[in-house]
């Protein structure tokens, strides 16, 4: 038998057990005998399984074949599918994949928690849907268009009387700051001109949570008994007043308060995130990677100074050249913008972080832009991960009082 015939029976194997166990999990039924056959029968099958005594070593080598030749999606739900057989298949997966700034690749819900790639790009694309004024994040499978693509997070508005908030989820149908999904929000000002990205958990050791009416209500429900659930502040973002567009198109800074300035330099290192700490995102599903009110006062800061002298990484967006014949502004987005638009924004690392101005200054992190109604592209590399970028972008389409 050829290794390739191994693979070819171990990836049916595994879709089969996986649709089974799809079809007892979503049915209908939903008493407690049910969900004991679904994990007898789960267990039967893996002992009855040639690959349930495969020795580590050979189980590690046709692991690591796999993961190397599934490197796309949406063939690559079939590595998803091994980390989710049991926790041995799972450890050695998880030590198999890296994170995306080494492999630029988005495979587990954790990567869209961690930097992207240091040497290219990852493109991305938002479908905005104005009639459940909902956004969807989705990974590009095809360079060449954006009707294709891997869901990676859905966005909500919810409109306060002072503020507006974004939820943020990994579902793409319940997207609620108290499902299990939930991985953050952003919020903004009365006027649209200050943002606060926050995140579910903390994104470093010495994080310190926002408290507010909401986090009080999931810590007595006790969500998660390893970590208090609540509001990290990881980023603001402030958009320049421009009245009535004075002063040109729009001025946008973001202190990235949980990426330090060095980052950006020659072997710099950004804090990654390895794993979910709510317990109900701890387990691997069988299905491959996804397809409350706060009656909180919050104060839009810090200053740009005091950002710097603790050594936050800041990005602004590039100044954008007026073009004499076609009389407006430009930028160059390398063909992966086409429509133009008040919201479209490149951004590069300030020379006010501390370090020399040079080439690094040049290099775009993240680029948003319009293509289509209702679709923008998002490209984004190292240091900030999907759902920094995510939140970034939805601030631009926020209604900005004071900015147009």
């Amino acid at each position: 038998m050829s290794f390739k015939s191994v693979i070819q029976g171990m990836r049916g194997e595994l879709g089969s057990m996986s649709r089974k166990g799809f079809d007892v999990k979503f049915g209908r039924s939903r008493s407690q005998r049910v969900v004991e056959e679904y994990s007898s029968d789960k267990v039967d099958a893996m002992r009855q399984s040639c690959w349930a005594n495969m020795p580590p070593e050979l189980l590690r080598d046709v692991l690591m074949r796999i993961e190397a030749s599934e490197d796309t999606w949406p063939p690559r739900k079939n590595v998803v599918a091994c980390a989710g057989v049991c926790r041995n298949w799972r450890d050695i997966v998880k030590e198999i994949v890296k994170s995306p700034e080494v492999s630029g690749k988005l495979t587990f819900p954790i990567s869209l928690k961690q930097p992207g790639p240091r040497d290219s790009v990852l493109q991305c694309f938002i479908r905005r849907n104005r009639g459940n004024q909902t956004y969807y994040l989705y990974l590009g499978i095809n360079q060449a268009s954006t009707d294709d693509g891997k869901f990676l997070l859905a966005a909500r508005k919810c409109r306060r009387p002072t503020c507006t908030d974004y939820i943020i989820s990994l579902n793409y149908y319940y997207v609620t700051k108290g499902s299990s999904t939930y991985v953050g929000k952003l919020r903004s000002n009365f006027l649209g001109t200050k943002f606060t990205i926050y995140d579910a958990q903390p994104p470093n050791n010495g994080a310190k949570v926002t408290k507010c009416r909401s986090t009080r209500l999931v810590n007595m429900k006790q969500v998660s008994p390893r970590v208090p659930a609540g509001n990290y502040p990881i980023a603001h973002i402030s958009y320049e007043l421009n009245v009535l567009g004075s002063r040109g198109p729009r001025r946008m800074q973001c202190i990235m308060d949980a990426i330090p300035a060095r980052a950006v330099e020659p072997g710099g290192v950004a804090p990654t995130q390895t794993e979910f700490l709510h317990s109900s995102l701890d387990g691997f599903p069988s299905l491959p990677f996804f397809r409350s009110k706060s009656t909180r006062v919050e104060n839009f800061q810090p200053e740009l100074q005091s950002s710097q002298s603790k050594g936050l990484l800041v990005l602004r967006n590039k100044a954008p050249r007026w073009h004499e014949q076609l009389q407006c502004w430009c930028l160059n987005f390398n063909g992966r913008v086409t429509v133009a638009s008040v919201k479209n924004f490149q951004l590069v690392a300030s020379p006010e972080n501390g370090v020399a101005a040079g080439q690094e200054h040049e290099n775009v992190i993240l680029q948003f832009g319009k293509v289509g109604k209702d679709v923008f592209t998002m490209d984004y590399q190292y240091p900030i991960s999907a759902f920094q970028a995510f939140a970034i972008c939805l601030s631009s389409f926020d209604t900005k009082i004071a900015c147009e």
